[in-house]
């Protein structure tokens, strides 16, 4: 059972199909235009997550319909479900609600990876308004610093700025136009280098099973404030030894046992070295199905077999799947290729 009809969700189901030949998915959510794109067996319509009756809804749904593993979606049903797994009657194969709520502060997941050897961009809070010309004059001398919201995905609230003014006016304009909190937002140390995005299955600590990819160019990029996006239009497959050390040391330092999906975003700075920008803790990310659909494991069906107490047959936990695309566009299956596919049954005309 799972969070229904977004692209995430209807990604990931695609992905369960694909690697277990029996599996009945059903979905939930609260907004039945969103059921409707949903291409789960059976659909639920439950209310709102900060509605009392969300946990007793999903429970109804759990028991009439013997549903064996809750996977939510989304950073807000990953927190919510985590909260109330104990009265679900059913698995959850979260991590804690602490690890969860720390992963979604922006803020507190970089100094508590600072703290543990980490690296991570240098960030500073914004309290005030007029105290962004301090922030700005602590981070030291840069032509370009990135100002962000501590909380959301998607690069929300997120803008390159080079002088204290972007950012005042920047942020000034959220807390008008937006109702947001000045001390939702952050400045930190721009990083220009290649663009990691990571994701790994641990099981009580242990390391299952990581693939990763580089981001090439992004899901409406050219027309967002930031210039970027989380979910790429373009993405290549790779591994890269110093990324995957980073990635373990990331969730070690979150604490001890971590169980579930990791998903890791990661940026080069200037010197090139890897830099943790964010963790989502409990659920796969947009693009799961450059993962699940390549390589020797399908992430997603490992997922749930590890969930539920199967064994999975997994010696090496870097699964390295080759050279292989991920294309994206607007109303359009993400298409994976290969290498070789990019080339085929195209003509050069080009001269």
């Amino acid at each position: 059972m799972l969070s229904a009809g977004s692209g995430a969700s209807n990604n990931l189901i695609r992905s369960l199909r694909a690697g277990a030949d029996a599996m009945v998915v059903i979905g939930c959510h609260s907004d039945r235009f969103a059921l409707a794109k949903s291409p789960a067996d059976r659909n639920y319509l439950t209310p709102p997550i900060g509605d009392p009756a969300f946990a007793r809804a999903l429970r109804k749904v759990a028991d009439s319909e013997r549903v064996d593993l809750v996977i939510p979606d989304n950073d807000a049903d990953v927190l919510a479900v985590s909260r109330i797994r104990r009265t679900l009657g059913t698995r959850v194969a979260l991590p804690s609600v602490s690890m969860i709520a720390l992963c979604q502060d922006k803020l507190a997941l970089t100094t508590r990876l600072d703290d543990r050897g980490v690296p991570v961009a240098r960030t500073l809070p914004v309290v005030t308004l007029e105290g962004l010309d301090d922030v700005f004059a602590r981070l030291g001398p840069g032509q370009t610093f990135w100002c962000r919201m501590r909380n959301g995905s998607g690069s929300m609230g997120a803008l390159p700025v080079k002088r204290p003014e972007q950012a005042r006016a920047w942020i000034a304009y959220w807390q008008e136009m937006r109702e947001a909190s000045v001390t939702a937002f952050t400045v930190s140390e721009y990083l220009p280098g290649r663009d990691f995005a990571v994701q790994g299955l641990w099981k009580d600590g242990t390391l299952v099973l990581l693939k990763m990819c580089e981001r090439l160019s992004y899901f409406g990029g050219q027309s967002a404030p930031s210039g970027s996006s989380s979910t790429p239009a373009l993405a290549r497959l790779l591994f890269d030894q110093r990324v995957a050390d980073i990635c373990v040391a990331t969730i070690r330092a979150l604490g001890e046992n971590a169980t579930g999906v990791f998903s890791i975003d990661l940026k080069e700075n200037a010197g090139g070295v890897p830099c943790v920008t964010e963790v989502n803790a409990g659920r796969f990310c947009m693009i799961t199905s450059l993962f699940d659909l390549t390589g020797k494991h399908n992430m997603a069906a490992t997922f749930v077999r590890l969930a539920l107490g199967e064994p999975v047959d997994i010696r090496h936990e870097f699964d390295v799947a080759g050279d292989h695309y991920l294309v994206r566009d607007l109303d359009t299956l993400p298409a994976i290729l290969s290498a070789d596919d990019v080339f085929d049954a195209i003509t050069d005309a080009r001269g």
